[in-house]
């Protein structure tokens, strides 16, 4: 029988939770302290609601939780005394089917965690597509947690356990994210490009205008095709675009879209999600023959990193009059010229100037992103909605002091350039930590030709400073830079400094921010509003145009520019149901 909402929101308390039974392993009380938030709006609310009970519930139950578990390829599986939930889970993986060696690895490796941590290894072995993780990547997630905090891992294995039920209720209710398990397959279809001697090592690595980045531009333009879109072209500076035609000639069209290359060895959904994304809302605009009173402009940038070329926002830049004719003549490592590396790929320089958006031609601009960061993993939440796109300000600084013999310099009489700059440090993490949403990190410091028996004289160091406003992001500059000729007017040192990026904020347009916010409504999934540390494509866009951005929970702690990075297909089907109740009030409003 397969479970509907309506039942749960209809039965008795005890029938309810009896129909949720086998979600969370030998512990039904989960369900029902969540049935008393009922009526549950959708399954996300639903599921909310769960790990807000296990998250109140203290760490003591939290514990006990995970102890219900069975370890993987464990005493359990041999005699089979699994649930017939898990028993399906790990015979998905394949575990059921260890050889000797595999087996007497992940013995050992459920021995040695347990010391460790005092409870099993918790991994949603079906993965994040629900197909089910292999035992090297199995075995490989064990050794890499086995290395974590305890409070931390602690949070991962509730993780775990949350996906595990997602994947349950998913089979318990029929409600299989067809749409997110496309996307998801796109994204590990396009991964299989990668630039040279990285594409050997099993890295991915896709750099503007590389065999593998035109592999991957001819791989979007299929896809953008096959789906339904009317014009698949590539312009001047190598961005794909897609247009599905409004039901009227003349209408204004939404631009959205992301960008598909990638810094070295990262991850396969940054940039990469915000394409396919709008691709399956078009998807079934199509199937559908359905048409919008506005057009549907997708753009896959073709450069956002800024790693063969030092361009970044090379792509959306473009789009908005923001090409730099001197870029044409900086040469990559090989030395081949940008100009020669476009005349290669068959893209017209002459013509760059021509693809400038006219903004009266468009709504406004949306974008979709993976978090790129830790949030939405912690709180348990599938999507979130972005105020501003941080203002940042970097500095490359070199302090200088004097160089002693470490033995005979008395401490009231160094003029210590490590420890200068150490003290900076310190007092960047405490002024940002007082400041709400802004960071700042000293993510370069280099003692040139350091000895250990020499203090230092001199000491090189970066500055990244960020905030969701300029005002917020000067405040903060301007409190380090006085620190910092504090510290050297105490210390007797001299600190030289060179800016080397100031990038203005990009807050969200209210109104478009707040359609985000009311597709998360709609879809039953509390609303949370954040700001991104990391620059977007939609950072060039807020120049012309109206613009705010959705986030998308990253997997493993949100790592991005990382080959850990991942996300569901359940969460990309949330994304892709959030994408299409934006077009639906536009349609409305339009």
């Amino acid at each position: 029988m397969t479970l509907s909402l309506e039942q749960i929101n209809a039965a008795s308390i005890q029938e309810a939770t009896q129909l949720l039974d086998g979600l969370y392993e030998h512990s039904p009380w989960i369900a029902e302290r969540a049935l008393k938030g009922r009526p549950f709006t959708s399954w996300s609310h639903l599921k909310h609601c769960m790990t807000q009970v296990l998250q109140e519930a203290g760490r003591e139950a939290q514990i006990d939780l995970i102890r219900a578990h069975p370890e993987l390829a464990g005493k359990a599986m041999i005699r089979k005394e699994l649930t017939a939930e898990s028993s399906n889970e790990q015979s998905k993986a394949g575990l059921t089917e260890c050889t000797p060696a595999e087996f007497e690895k992940i013995q050992h490796l459920n021995a040695a965690y347990k010391q460790k941590f005092g409870w099993p290894f918790i991994l949603a072995v079906l993965g994040p597509r629900g197909l089910g993780l292999n035992k090297h990547q199995i075995i490989a997630c064990f050794e890499r947690r086995l290395q974590g905090h305890p409070d931390f891992e602690l949070q991962e294995c509730l993780r775990n356990i949350h996906r595990i039920v997602e994947i349950r209720l998913n089979d318990k209710s029929g409600s299989h994210p067809t749409q997110g398990n496309w996307v998801w397959d796109c994204q590990e279809d396009l991964a299989q490009f990668s630039d040279p001697v990285f594409k050997e090592a099993g890295q991915l690595t896709v750099t503007y205008l590389t065999e593998a980045h035109l592999a991957c531009s001819a791989s979007i333009q299929h896809s953008m095709k096959s789906v339904g879109f009317d014009e698949v072209f590539v312009d001047a500076v190598g961005n794909v675009v897609g247009r599905y035609h409004p039901a009227q000639n003349g209408a204004p069209y939404l631009l959205t879209g992301s960008h598909y290359d990638s810094v070295r060895n990262g991850g396969k959904y940054d940039g990469r999600l915000g394409i396919y994304v709008p691709m399956a809302c078009v998807q079934k605009l199509s199937s559908h023959s359905t048409r919008l009173p506005y057009g549907i402009e997708l753009v896959a940038f073709a450069e956002e990193e800024g790693q063969r070329y030092k361009a970044t926002f090379l792509g959306s830049g473009a789009l908005v009059g923001q090409f730099n004719p001197a870029w044409l003549e900086q040469t990559d490592a090989q030395g081949i010229a940008m100009k020669d590396a476009m005349a290669l790929a068959g893209l017209r320089v002459q013509d760059i100037p021509s693809i400038q958006r006219n903004p009266a031609d468009y709504l406004g601009f949306i974008e979709v992103h993976i978090e790129q960061g830790p949030v939405l993993n912690e709180m348990n939440l599938p999507l979130g909605v972005v105020s501003s796109i941080n203002g940042s300000v970097r500095y490359l600084c070199n302090m200088i002091g004097m160089a002693s013999h470490a033995g005979t310099t008395p401490m009231d009489r160094r003029r210590d350039a490590a420890c200068a700059v150490a003290e900076l440090a310190l007092f960047m993490e405490k002024r940002a930590a007082s400041d709400g949403n802004s960071v700042a990190t000293m993510g370069q410091l280099n003692v040139p030709n350091g000895s250990v028996n020499v203090v230092p004289g001199r000491c090189t160091f970066s500055m990244d400073m960020r905030a969701p406003t300029d005002e917020q992001r000067d405040a903060l500059e301007r409190d380090v830079l006085n620190a910092l000729d504090d510290i050297c007017q105490r210390r007797s040192l001299i600190c030289q400094r060179e800016v080397t990026l100031r990038a203005a904020a990009a807050p969200s347009h209210k109104a478009w921010q707040a359609r985000w916010e009311q597709a998360l409504k709609a879809l039953g999934i509390p609303l949370f509003v954040m700001p991104s540390g990391a620059g977007h494509d939609a950072m060039k866009l807020h120049e012309v145009m109206p613009q705010a951005m959705l986030f998308v929970r990253g997997e493993n702690s949100g790592i991005s520019h990382n080959p850990l990075e991942s996300t569901t297909s359940d969460d990309m089907q949330l994304c892709i149901a959030a994408f299409e109740n934006v077009l639906s009030q536009l349609a409305l409003e339009n």
